[in-house]
């Protein structure tokens, strides 16, 4: 059975892409045939940080509005053979994507045989998150422990509710102690209060995150510590597993 998950923020830099790549990287290393999808038209960089960028060639909205299939889209990873890219559109939609459309796409997904679909959603409250809910089984709304970034989580949690997502979590980044000792950031109890989500996961701050996207190689390829074994605790949490949470 597929699993459809969309991921978002209520703003930007949260780390959103990071967890994506990482994640799906992750569920690929376990087996599981991926599709790992760029929802961010006109601002795309998932392709970046996959390092696929000279591969992509079709997009999401190629693929959803019928013009080709998903099977001559999706990009295969060129060294994790269970994952695969379907990117953005270069240019802004002109037309906003409809949830009939979105919908062709996931039926596709499922008769390729994909076990999960990871949609990289745009920050904030974009018109294209009612498409990919109502095609959404599950999401992950992700942000960091700074008060407008929260702020902007809780909101994304009611949109997604209202549009009657089934399974909401939020997934808290870039966390440290010393931020939280100095009261620069929220606790992660203060983060599920905010947001009235239960908690799917932390991501410690690391700068092999920023490093391993500038290269393009997925973090779990190469680190086993720190962001790394987040996003492997997070992809075994979505396949059913009890993890506990990491420690700081």
């Amino acid at each position: 059975m597929t699993k459809i998950i969309v991921v978002a923020s209520g703003k930007g830099g949260t780390g959103k892409t990071s967890l994506v790549a990482g994640v799906a990287a992750a569920l690929a290393s376990a087996g599981k045939k991926v599709l790992a999808v760029d929802g961010d038209s006109g601002l795309r960089n998932l392709d970046i940080v996959l390092g696929m960028s000279d591969r992509v060639v079709f997009s999401f909205a190629d693929v959803a509005s019928g013009m080709v299939s998903l099977e001559e889209a999706a990009v295969k990873h060129p060294r994790l053979e269970n994952l695969y890219l379907l990117t953005a559109p270069a240019e802004p939609m002109k037309q906003e994507l409809s949830g009939d459309e979105m919908r062709r796409l996931v039926r596709q997904a499922r008769e390729a045989k994909f076990r999960y679909v990871l949609i990289d959603g745009p920050a904030g409250l974009a018109p294209e998150y009612t498409a990919f809910a109502a095609a959404a089984d599950e999401a992950i709304v992700v942000t960091t422990g700074e008060n407008g970034s929260l702020r902007g989580a809780e909101r994304m949690a009611r949109l997604l509710e209202d549009q009657r997502v089934r399974t909401v979590r939020v997934a808290v980044n870039r966390v440290s102690n010393r931020m939280v000792r100095r009261g620069g950031a929220a606790t992660i109890d203060d983060a599920m209060d905010t947001t009235g989500l239960c908690l799917l996961g932390v991501i410690p701050e690391d700068a092999s995150v920023s490093i391993c996207a500038a290269e393009g190689t997925p973090i779990v390829s190469v680190r086993q510590d720190g962001a790394a074994c987040a996003y492997t605790n997070i992809a075994r949490r979505l396949t059913g597993e009890n993890i506990p949470l990491m420690r700081f």
